[in-house]
């Protein structure tokens, strides 16, 4: 049931956000980040993205699958990080499922693309702070704990595992 309601938050935080930084661990034994589009979050979790087969990032997937994901929605003091391990996965029929109008910016001949590849990454554990109140919100309660010497109220925060 645990795992449930925690694949629920984070479907619900990371499909509002949409867009994440990818981070992986480089080829020079550095990180690496990037933008990336989420494609899909299954129902058991697993996060989906389409990417170039013969990109960097696919080739530090394959020496290192461990990733990080971050989401971010600072208009609505929404934050998310996911710990996961990756995969790069050649699945027409996801694809074909997945695919949309955006994607096909970077990929125009669509699914038929020969560099075009999925990344699947299935989520170990997240991190996330939600506050969802307005600035104004959030300052007046930075400014009351600075003012009565407690600790500001930001909303929650919880560290999950799948």
């Amino acid at each position: 049931m645990k795992n449930e309601k925690n694949i629920s938050i984070l479907k619900e935080m990371a499909e509002s956000v949409r867009i994440c930084m990818f981070t992986t661990f480089s080829t020079k034994d550095e990180f690496g980040s990037r933008p990336m589009g989420t494609a899909k979050i299954e129902d058991d979790g697993t996060i989906w993205f389409f990417t170039n087969e013969y990109s960097l990032k696919s080739k530090e997937v394959s020496k290192d699958n461990s990733v990080l994901l971050v989401y971010s929605d600072p208009s609505k003091n929404t934050y998310l990080t996911v710990k996961g391990d990756a995969e790069l996965v050649d699945d027409r029929v996801r694809k074909e499922s997945y695919f949309s109008p955006f994607i096909k910016a970077w990929f125009p001949d669509g699914i038929d693309d020969p560099r075009l590849i999925l990344i699947k990454v299935v989520p170990h554990t997240a991190e996330y702070w939600d506050s969802s109140s307005s600035k104004i919100v959030v300052l007046f309660s930075t400014l009351k704990a600075l003012v009565t010497g407690s600790t500001p109220d930001l909303g929650k925060h919880d560290t999950m595992s799948f």
